[in-house]
């Protein structure tokens, strides 16, 4: 498999995300009906439903209505499609490059969706995370185990790593700030991103999150005034650091400290 293929591939499941991220918070079906504009409703012809280039060709406009297209159409294909690249050039055509494909899919709905509504959806990381088992016990060299049992309880492990951990700072957080710190759906997300990155690695992005989440919330609230942000964000991007440089800086942390 190439990697022109891999990156049309990309934008092709962007496209598809995109889907997903207008209608499930809505509590609409991502299948039917087919792509429509949401302004008109008027149905969108396949030529001009191109992942990528006809946002370029129609200049950001509907050709039905002349409404503006969001540009987070473009930016999720586009951000899908290079994702899917790069991890192509780190895996290859391995069990583990469409399992973090899988995974890296679902963190961009749950981080455009958790922007736009402060929620995360239930499809995504309830959904993820039984993919994630599965794909673990079925494939279990993508946590770099030999068996399937191990690659199960591999999974299984860090789906229960990332859990706990989000629902103790959360009981945490609420006892010392009293008011309510952290969502189910952060817990969730976590939980989700633990069984396909095992319970070493989700430890590593429970703690990586924050560097990422403190900075934009000191910004947000020195100019908004907001004492809450969506997390899942930050979780997400974490998840994908730990995929692509984890080992390495659990490596670092193991034996170039000490």
């Amino acid at each position: 498999m190439g990697k022109a293929i891999v990156f049309i591939l990309g934008s092709i499941i962007g496209s598809f995300l995109n889907v997903c991220i207008y209608r499930l918070p809505k509590g609409r079906s991502v299948i039917f009906p087919g792509s429509h504009c949401p302004n008109c409703t008027a149905k969108i012809h396949w030529y001009d439903n191109i992942p990528i280039l006809s946002f370029l060709f129609l200049s950001g406009k509907a050709r039905c209505c002349k409404a503006k297209i969001s540009f987070r159409y473009f930016i999720v294909e586009a951000l899908t499609a290079a994702a899917f690249l790069i991890l192509f050039i780190f895996f290859g055509s391995s069990a583990k490059f469409f399992a973090y494909a899988i995974l890296v899919s679902g963190l961009i709905v749950a981080t455009f969706v958790d922007f736009e509504i402060q929620e995360i959806p239930d499809e995504v990381s309830i959904g993820g995370l039984v993919v994630g088992l599965v794909l673990s016990a079925a494939f279990p060299s993508v946590l770099n185990e030999g068996t399937r049992l191990n690659g199960f309880l591999s999974s299984f492990f860090g789906a229960l790593t990332g859990a706990a951990m989000i629902y103790a700072i959360g009981i945490l957080g609420e006892f010392a700030f009293k008011k309510k710190a952290m969502g189910g759906g952060d817990v969730k997300l976590l939980a989700m991103i633990g069984s396909f990155i095992g319970w070493k690695l989700t430890v590593l992005t429970f703690f990586i999150a924050p560097a990422f989440g403190a900075v934009v919330g000191i910004i947000l609230k020195i100019k908004d005034g907001k004492d809450t942000i969506p997390y899942g964000p930050y979780l997400s991007l974490a998840a994908i650091i730990s995929i692509f440089w984890g080992e390495k800086i659990l490596h670092f942390l193991s034996y170039g400290m000490f």
